[in-house]
């Protein structure tokens, strides 16, 4: 590079060291993963909260909370994406030993999300209305929908950012802080939510509208100490970019990673919004029972997404490094680990669908649906957990267009038709055997692709 060392190499700073090409493969992953567990688990219980809270000031306040789902759903992926380009960039130019490289690209990446969200909120906030008719909400829902979205759309940089800044944390090979800064953000929003949304203790009652200024005000003081670590602990901020054009190149390899993981990851959600007005021909107690059985298969993957969050530093780290054997075990670990993690939980809710179910208070025909999906769907989960970290193991190493294509084979290509068919066939039961197929089989076909393109050092080359 030419670069004079800064004051944080000359005083042996570890920023951007390879941390995680030296030690055991296993001990790695699993010190990677393990922390975000309990983050992932704070987000779905922070998200159940504002859902909780919101139906308490009645129907139509929750049915408009359900229809910004879709957009918050999309924007996110995109927040999540981001993050993954991040990561992946990121945690192969620290297996490089590139450190001043590291802290410029960490520093852009912040600080081209946030101008990508403000374009983002600007059109957003002037789009609320005619969206949100396209979508269906009806003109005395309108009201509520925007008075909830503009404060989220206002507070998106607080969403984005912080996500990229624990992206360039795990990417550094610091998974357990970012893990709290989720489980903070949970906790202060759950705080916040009563508080804001019914005006106690002398705050305002702003309703729907409080539980999007408690998720920004939550976010915003996340963000506050995320940067701090970032700068003074990690000393991954700098304001010396050095060659501008090596600079923005890393950059557009970051939005290379974010723009297919991104488009991948909507395949599901996608998929699913298809599936649900076909569970709707058999009766609302079947879209309960599904929106039940989904809600503990997303549970049921926390696991599985833990140690896709953990892989992507790990094999970046070691692809950058050139330890491409390390690499390799780190994805036939991960793979190993997921299949049988889906295959125990399986057994377990085979073993507990009676006790799972007490806490959703079903009747007595949604709860003959659910226990149908529970004994149907979690045969698939060790093989959608293959999926999820196959996908990671291509984001990791630039090729995340792979990574869409497996997202799109299982959702578009398997799961949708299969479960079309499957209701042609078989009714309710049916679906549920559709979206399992098409989980097992996607499951059963990434492992064979990734298997080969792991196999030999050349076989898949990053970006």
């Amino acid at each position: 590079m030419g670069a004079v060392p800064d004051d944080d190499e000359k005083q042996g700073s570890t920023a951007g060291s390879p941390k995680l090409t030296q030690g055991p493969v296993a001990r790695r992953l699993l010190d990677m993963s393990l922390p975000m567990v309990v983050g992932i688990l704070s987000v779905l219980a922070f998200n159940l909260a504002d859902t909780a809270f919101i139906a308490q000031l009645g129907t139509a306040p929750l049915s408009a909370l359900t229809f910004t789902f879709p957009v918050v759903m999309v924007l996110a992926n995109l927040a999540i994406a981001l993050g993954i380009g991040t990561s992946s960039v990121l945690a192969r130019l620290i297996g490089q030993g590139d450190r001043q490289r590291v802290r410029r690209l960490t520093t852009l990446s912040l600080l081209g999300s946030g101008v990508i969200v403000l374009v983002l909120s600007l059109v957003g906030i002037a789009t609320i209305e005619p969206l949100f008719r396209l979508l269906g909400a009806e003109e005395p829902m309108l009201p509520l929908i925007r008075d909830y979205m503009e404060v989220w759309y206002i507070g998106m940089v607080f969403l984005v950012m912080p996500m990229v800044g624990n992206a360039a944390l795990r990417a550094n090979g610091d998974s357990t802080f970012p893990s709290w800064i989720m489980v903070a953000a949970a906790a202060i929003n759950v705080v916040l939510d009563p508080l804001l949304i019914f005006g106690l203790y002398g705050f305002p009652r702003l309703e729907i509208a409080g539980a999007a200024w408690a998720s920004l005000i939550a976010r915003a003081l996340t963000l506050i100490v995320g940067l701090a670590v970032l700068h003074y602990r990690e000393r991954l901020l700098t304001l010396d970019f050095g060659h501008l054009d090596l600079l923005l190149s890393d950059y557009w390899k970051v939005l290379s990673v974010a723009g297919p993981s991104s488009v991948g990851q909507l395949a599901g959600p996608l998929a699913l919004a298809m599936v649900t007005p076909l569970v709707a021909t058999h009766g609302e107690a079947a879209v309960a029972a599904y929106g039940v059985g989904q809600r503990i298969e997303a549970v049921a993957m926390i696991v599985p997404f833990a140690l896709s969050a953990g892989l992507g530093p790990v094999m970046g780290q070691n692809w950058g490094a050139g330890r491409r054997d390390r690499a390799r075990q780190a994805v036939q670990l991960a793979l190993l680990w997921s299949f049988l993690w889906g295959l125990g939980l399986m057994f377990v809710i085979w073993l507990f669908r009676d006790a799972i179910l007490v806490p959703f208070d079903l009747d007595p025909d949604a709860y003959k649906h659910a226990m149908l999906f529970l004994l149907i769907v979690p045969i698939a989960l060790g093989f959608s957990g293959v999926v999820v970290n196959a996908v990671a193991s291509t984001n990791a190493i630039g090729r995340s267009w792979v990574g869409m294509g497996f997202n799109g084979l299982k959702m578009i290509v398997l799961t949708l038709p299969l479960a079309f068919v499957g209701n042609w066939i078989g009714g309710l039961a049916g679906i549920f055997i559709g979206l399992t197929a098409g989980g097992v089989l996607s499951g059963l076909i990434v492992y064979g692709i990734i298997r080969r393109l792991i196999k030999g050092p050349q076989k898949l080359r990053s970006q």
